[in-house]
């Protein structure tokens, strides 16, 4: 059960990035703005991870493990960039929403990649994730 508690709060200060970077972006470039928020994230979680000694760990990393590492990060950036992009000039609630469509990404890399099972519930789910997400972007 924890993890639905992180991943509760993950949905929360996600929706923070959005309102905080809408309001953010306002006088800047949103490339710049990504950049600023990488720093301060890389940062903040160096300063964490210090705090929670976890750079004991980098020992036992393998190439294998750091490069899917990697991988997941240069994915994130360019979510990043292109997120921030959007909501410079999208609404908040139109990139948001449209954003969310990663759910439905995810369940059909997850079946391809991960062999993880695509049931009826999943795939009902997802359509009615993408549903939600055209509809919260329709005029």
């Amino acid at each position: 059960m924890t993890w639905i508690l992180f991943a509760l709060l993950s949905a929360l200060f996600a929706a923070l990035v959005a309102i905080f970077g809408k309001i953010g972006l306002k006088n800047i470039d949103s490339t710049l703005a990504t950049t600023i928020r990488s720093v301060v994230m890389a940062g903040f979680l160096i300063i964490i991870s210090l705090l929670l000694q976890k750079q004991k760990g980098l020992a036992s990393l393998d190439e294998r493990t750091l490069l899917f590492i990697v991988l997941s990060g240069i994915a994130g950036a360019l979510s990043w960039l292109a997120y921030f992009f959007a909501l410079k000039y999208g609404t908040a609630i139109g990139v948001a929403a449209l954003d969310r469509l990663s759910v439905v990404f995810v369940v059909i890399l997850a079946a391809l990649f991960l062999s993880e099972s695509l049931t009826w519930k999943t795939g009902l789910a997802s359509l009615f994730v993408a549903l939600g997400a055209i509809l919260m972007v329709l005029k």
